[in-house]
């Protein structure tokens, strides 16, 4: 099981970018489709974006257009690049396998302030 760190969170105004980075334990990474993925109330979580092991990227309608998601397989790193950030964006961010297995993350605090 891979175990994977989430960072490059924290606060932000309205417009502003942020990228976060997700380090991965070990080298099954490169094998593995991935996501982030954010907290929504009632201790669920949402899709943000995914990529396969070939690289097609699919994002959620309210993040298309603003967000980017890509890896580095050389070192087991997941990114997200967040532009234009809204005060909607705001929530705890995770990374894992698409489809989700294995325990989660600490995650990484995003905060947008209008």
């Amino acid at each position: 099981q891979v175990q994977l760190a989430e960072s490059g969170g924290g606060l932000v105004q309205a417009g502003g970018s942020l990228r976060l980075s997700c380090a991965a334990s070990s080298s099954i990474f490169s094998g593995l489709a991935m996501g982030w993925y954010r907290q929504l109330p009632g201790n669920r979580r949402e899709l943000v974006a995914s990529l396969t092991r070939s690289g097609a990227a699919n994002y959620a309608d309210s993040v298309e257009g603003r967000f980017s998601i890509a890896r580095d397989n050389n070192n087991n790193t997941l990114y997200l690049q967040m532009n234009s950030l809204k005060p909607e964006d705001t929530s705890v961010y995770y990374c894992a396998p698409w489809p989700p297995v294995g325990d989660w993350g600490q995650g990484t605090q995003v905060t947008v302030s209008s």
